[in-house]
This record gives C-alpha cells, structure tokens and sequence, in this order.
C-alpha cells in the first residue's frame, strides 16, 4: 500500500507540473471584426490551448451560453455606453442581471465570477464623460446580484487604464492617482473593498515605446537588458513591475492596505508600428510567462497574479485613431491561425498554440485590380473608399503587406479587404469597373490576403476611425 501511495503521489505531482497544464491563464476575447469565428469554435480553441479564463467586453446571450458545461470561467461586461441607464434605473440593473447573468446559472451552466461594469470608463480621453455614471452602475449591478441570491459567488468590478494613476517622479513611490478623478476612485475603492471585489487594471508596455520615444524600450521587456529603476531600496528592471506597484503605491495613499489586483489587459501587437511585430511579440511573451510561472508577483505585490491577454484574435474594425496597431493585438489572427510559437506555460518550450478546429470560410475569391484597366484616374477615390470602409492597416509602412511592392498589389489588397469585410457581396467588387474577382489566391509569402468567415449572425461594427486620406497615402506613397 505505501508503494501504490508513493506512485500515486508522485502521478499527482507529475500531473501539477506538467507542461501541458495551465492555471490561471485568461485572455480578452473581442468581436469588433467584419467576421467573427463561431463562439463553440472559441471554445474548443481555449479548451485545446488549456485557457480557461475568458474576458469578454458585452454579454451577448447567444455568444455567452456556449461557455455553459466548460468549465470556463467568465467575465461579462457592460459598455460604457450602457452605464448611464443602469446607473440611473435600479430597475434596468436588475432586469440586465436577470437577462445576461442568472439566466445562464443553472446545473452545468455558465461558471461566470466578474462583471465587468465600463471599460476603462476614466481614460483621460474621455474628458470625464463617464464621471457620474460608473460608481451608481456598479453600486447597482452589485445590488442587483445581491438581490438575487449570487452577490457573495459573482462581483462586480471596472476595468481601469493605467492613466488613471500617474507617477511624477516616474518612481512607483511616486504614483498616487489623477487629481482629476481621486474622489471617484476613493468611491469606488471603498466599495470594492466593502463588496471583496477586486482592482482590474489594463497594463500595455508596448503604449509606453509607442508613446514615448525616449522610453527605454528593453524596460517593456523581462529580459533584464534595461538600466534598473532605483525607488526606495527596490530595483525595477521592467515596466509591468514598476507600472503595478505604482498601482499599490497610489492604493496605499488612499488608505487602501491590501486589496486583489487583476490584470484585465496585457499584450503586444503584431503590426501597425515599427516596434509591431512578431518577433518582439513573441520576446514579450515569453518574457511574461516566464515571470507569471514563477508566481513571485511583484516586490509590493508578491504571489500569484491573475491575468487576462490581450487579445485572442485581431479585430479589423477597432478604432485606428490610437494606431494602426489596434488591429492587430491577436494572438491568433482573425480565423484562429497562431501568428507565433509561445509557451503559455512558461517554461521556454516555445510551440505554436493550437489552432482553431473547423473554421469555415466563405468561397475562395479574391477581388483584384483589374489589369486590363488603363485609365487610373479613378483609383485615388476608389482606393480611399476601399480603405476608409475596409482594413488597409498592413498596407501601411512597416506590416506585412507593406512589401507588395507594384501599386497593382497594393491596390487589390485593399479592394479584396474591402470585399471579403463585406462578405464577398459581389457588388462590393466593381469599384466602377477596376477590379475583378478571381480563383486564384492573390497572397504572398509575406501578405495574407484573407478570406472572409462564414458567421453566424455577422455583425457589422463599422468604425470610422480611417479616412479616405489613408488609401490616398498608400497610393502617393507607391507613386
């Protein structure tokens, strides 16, 4: 018996340390694209890939019910463009908590702990529009969750953006939060301390380099190349240690000792920028798991920290106006292929996550230039349309379609985004006669001309952020 005991232990450890499992993981799963891969196929690729914590920025009830039996654990969220009415009705906040949250608990329902009230509903860029709504909105979801019987199982919580605390000094010692908003923030602390809910923070060392070109760009990473910051006996040797104890600084100032810290956002795009790319992705990457393997934390906030990637796949309708990078977040592209080898784990084996099973794409067609057009004096408006409704971020300099090289290329790429954003309608290929659909594949070794998704329930996000100047400066760039 103490033999088959020991054997058994040892199994036990065995399976605890295996390379194939991980704890903790979560990541952003976003839809702000043309096409969205269907949720069940979201789901076998996080059950595959060992994911097993999901963030999602709405509650959509048929997206949500797929999670129902996985064991995944998720957090729902609430737009900041619907916190005004939860925050002004106590009566919405219990009909919402009824529709998108008791609705999926029942046995081998949906395993959701957080709701997520706004997203980074404080950014400086918002001018204070979301002052007065956050804190009722919140006060009332937990209310609501409370009324029904879950208040204790399920919390709520506000994704913030790292603005929301500052450190003059550029010391984490220093930081305490904006002046603009420290009354609102002691609001809501005190609450999530009363309610046990935790502190999310969205934390992007690659915003920092892209900020600041005089950041030092090998503090964004955990390689230790970067010259330490000194603060108070502490040497920090990379931005995400120095950004988050600035967070327990800037807590510890308004009186709040010990309170749960969640990483609501981290990652590194893929294009869009010079620093964009994959090799520094997956160097941050494997950087960062690395460091959460070791479950050291922080030296002010030490031991296990939850963490949700930003983001799963690319969403080719974010908004531009911060950078072509928005696009392109997505450890996975757009229909789940891995774009780099990483090991969620930690531990260096570096492979190519899984990728997602069964993705169903529409017709292979491509729309191209049609070559057999001579007059080019349409192009300009056509080429401008085309990018200002579709997606011509990898066209910009330095991604990855930025090579194509003849302006015929560059020119179908565009007009084959815009199509298959459009689901390949065959009206959405004329461009008043300059293109053409074809059968052959139009993609290079380095340019991926894709192919649109079949999705059910296809959702058009069309964001403005591109104006029609962004094709007119691929053309007189290429002229």
């Amino acid at each position: 018996m103490d033999i088959i005991r020991v054997l058994l232990t040892w199994a036990f450890l065995a399976f605890l340390i295996s390379p194939n499992l991980v704890q903790g993981i979560g990541v952003n799963w976003g839809t702000q694209a043309s096409q969205n891969m269907q949720p069940s196929t979201i789901v076998q690729m996080l059950k595959d890939n060992k994911i097993d914590q999901v963030k999602l920025f709405d509650s959509d009830h048929w997206t949500v019910k797929f999670f129902a039996g996985t064991g995944i654990e998720v957090m729902l969220g609430i737009p900041n463009n619907q916190l005004a009415k939860l925050a002004k009705d106590y009566d919405e906040a219990k009909d919402w908590v009824k529709e998108n949250v008791t609705k999926h608990l029942y046995d081998g329902g949906v395993k959701i702990k957080y709701v997520a009230v706004g997203n980074e509903p404080f950014l400086k860029s918002y001018n204070g529009s979301n002052l007065k709504t956050t804190f009722p909105a919140l006060k009332n979801i937990q209310k609501a969750l409370d009324e029904a019987g879950i208040g204790d199982k399920i919390k709520v919580t506000t994704p913030q953006n790292a603005d929301v605390y500052e450190s003059g000094s550029n010391t984490p010692s220093a930081g305490n939060f904006r002046s603009d908003i420290k009354e609102n923030m002691i609001q809501i602390l005190k609450f999530f301390k009363e309610n046990n809910s935790p502190f999310l923070v969205n934390i992007y060392p690659f915003l920092s380099l892209y900020q600041n070109p005089d950041f030092p760009m090998e503090f964004a990473f955990f390689d230790g190349g970067a010259k330490p910051v000194q603060d108070k006996g502490i040497s920090y040797s990379n931005m995400f240690d120095a950004n988050l104890d600035t967070l327990v600084w800037s807590l510890r100032k308004v009186g709040i000792q010990k309170m749960k810290i969640i990483v609501g956002e981290i990652g590194w795009p893929t294009e869009g920028h010079i620093k964009a790319n994959v090799k520094l992705a997956q160097k941050f990457y494997d950087g960062f798991f690395k460091k959460m393997a070791t479950n050291k934390g922080t030296p002010l906030y030490p031991g296990d920290i939850d963490y949700y990637l930003f983001s799963l796949t690319d969403e080719n309708q974010k908004s531009i106006a911060p950078g072509d990078f928005e696009r392109h977040w997505g450890v996975f592209r757009y229909d789940g292929q891995p774009k780099f080898p990483v090991d969620f784990t930690g531990k260096g084996h570096d492979k190519f996550p899984i990728a997602a099973k069964g993705v169903k794409y529409m017709d292979k067609e491509w729309c191209v230039f049609n070559s057999n057009v001579k007059n080019l004096t349409l192009v300009p408006d056509n080429l401008g349309y085309a990018c200002s409704m579709g997606d011509c971020t990898s066209l910009n300099y330095p991604s990855s379609c930025n090579k194509l090289g003849s302006l015929q290329a560059n020119i179908s790429y565009a007009f084959n985004m815009y199509f298959q954003m459009q689901n390949q309608d065959v009206e959405a290929c004329n461009f008043q006669g300059l293109a053409k659909i074809v059968k052959t594949n139009a993609s290079t070794s380095e340019c991926l001309f894709p192919l649109a998704l079949e999705s059910a329930g296809t959702r058009l996000w069309m964001q403005t952020g591109t104006s029609i100047l962004a094709g007119l400066l691929v053309l007189l760039a290429l002229l």
